[in-house]
């Protein structure tokens, strides 16, 4: 596996403590029968067959679910981008953060993960209460084709095409590294969130050109910050950091 350029003692650097502002009043939450009606929508629309997710992030690394298959997967039509404006989580009102999403064009490799059979949707339910909590992202949770060696099959995916308000699309590499290498909130920080990121991808032999390229910006940006002289150490990406998402 390639030497990654942000270190476990680069992403230490960006870790402060937060507190936890609470959910934010101008998105409407869903509750108990949002969350059945929904799951019981998405499991309508399955293929016949075994349940799959499509992870592409922090679903890599703490998926949160049991699976009973994992493997490599191609979501066509799709890239990684670091889009969702984050006020909390991993940003605050002070400093926001960016977490990633799908956004539209080019192609996106990634980890397909199995479900135990099961009762879909109380399965599916189980993965919108980690992935989602207000109206406005349900149209982010949609089947996504994606292709394995076996075949074309249909994934849940999670905040793909996501749009509109709390969204900064297309956003430059350097702009991006700017905000993580200085957002923090009460789970953790960027440069954390992009450390695990790129270190599970190395793991499972995937080589995402834009995350590679962005992970030396934050070093970079990290050291230029603190005035440190940290450079690259052998520790890279079987050592993975054990905060959440």
């Amino acid at each position: 596996m390639r030497l990654m350029s942000l270190t476990p003692e680069l992403v230490a650097l960006c870790h402060r403590q937060e507190a936890d502002p609470g959910p934010d009043p101008s998105w409407t939450e869903l509750n108990d029968k949002d969350f059945r009606t929904l799951a019981l929508r998405l499991s309508d629309e399955a293929d016949e067959g075994p349940l799959w997710v499509f992870a592409y992030g922090s679903l890599i690394w703490k998926p949160e679910f049991e699976s009973v298959e994992q493997q490599l997967a191609t979501a066509f039509g799709w890239h990684r981008s670091f889009c969702l404006d984050m006020v909390h989580w991993r940003g605050s009102a002070e400093q926001p953060g960016l977490m990633m999403a799908l956004e539209r064009g080019g192609r996106c490799n990634g980890v397909i993960y199995r479900l135990p059979e099961g009762e879909k949707p109380a399965q599916i339910e189980r993965l919108l209460r980690r992935e989602i909590s207000d109206h406005e992202s349900i149209d982010t949770v949609r089947w996504l084709p994606v292709r394995t060696p076996q075949g074309t099959l249909r994934a849940l995916g999670f905040w793909v095409g996501v749009k509109g308000r709390g969204t900064s699309l297309n956003q430059p590499l350097d702009r991006v590294a700017s905000v993580l290498a200085r957002a923090c909130g009460h789970i953790g920080s960027g440069a954390e969130y992009l450390y695990n990121t790129v270190s599970h991808l190395e793991a499972f032999g995937i080589r995402d050109r834009n995350l590679w390229r962005l992970q030396q910006l934050v070093a970079d940006e990290v050291r230029a910050i603190h005035g440190c002289g940290l450079e690259p150490g052998p520790s890279l990406a079987l050592q993975t950091l054990s905060r959440s998402q």
